[in-house]
């Protein structure tokens, strides 16, 4: 497994307002932010908060390209971006302790914190399509390059881990520093990983580790296996 330290290269907060940072998820402009009760989106380019809805949001964030999903008091809401307004709701699959959320090849992948899980699920209906163990409490959840990665958050001690999708197995972790939490995290697509950074309310950006030349990315799992 590889080891490496977090690179920090940017720090967004503390926020007016904003106490805790939950789920994050980002849109191609806009970085979108779970803040208890409160969902917020600022700028990724100067940080400024641009819109805020009112509604309970305290763990995980995402974006489909068109719409958001919250996890919201054991459900997760399916919203409009530019309203606010709740489109859809289906149950979330932790029963209570459900934490990332991210979407990818067309289903939600769901982090579930006290028993150490990532769900696949329907966005649907919110079916159970897989189920992934982890040896860590898991936080955020993302996709990148067909590569899947969580946060972890125990005690001081803080990663991103890149997994096997498959077999739960640990091919690379990124280690905060020392009291630096990952409460949430997603991909930009690219070189960085949007962490939410919990009590602190700030989101820092950090660094994606930099390939060898050789390694590849893994290939994408049909979400209508198992």
């Amino acid at each position: 497994m590889n080891r490496s330290t977090a690179k920090i290269i940017r720090e967004y907060g503390p926020f007016p307002g904003v106490q805790k940072v939950g789920g994050v998820t980002y849109d191609g402009q806009h970085v979108w932010i779970a803040a208890g009760d409160k969902l917020n989106a600022f700028d990724a380019a100067s940080g400024a908060t641009r819109c805020s809805f009112e509604m309970v949001a305290e763990a995980g964030t995402a974006f489909d390209g068109e719409h958001l999903f919250q996890i919201s008091d054991g459900r997760i809401q399916k919203l409009d971006p530019k309203t606010g307004h709740v489109l859809a709701t289906i149950p979330a699959p932790g029963g209570g302790g459900d934490s990332g959320l991210t979407w990818a090849e067309g289903t939600l992948w769901v982090g579930q914190h006290p028993q150490r899980k990532i769900y696949q699920i329907d966005p649907e209906t919110g079916a159970v399509l897989r189920v992934i163990e982890s040896n860590r409490f898991v936080t955020g959840v993302t996709w990148v390059d067909g590569e899947l990665w969580h946060g972890t958050w125990e005690n001081d001690a803080s990663e991103l881990r890149h997994i096997d999708p498959r077999t739960g197995e640990v091919l690379e972790s990124v280690e905060m520093p020392v009291g630096v939490g990952v409460s949430g995290l997603e991909s930009d697509g690219g070189e960085r990983f949007f962490c939410g950074g919990g009590n602190s309310g700030k989101v820092r950006v950090v660094q994606r580790p930099h390939r060898e030349a050789g390694d590849g990315a893994e290939m994408p799992v049909d979400s209508t296996s198992e």
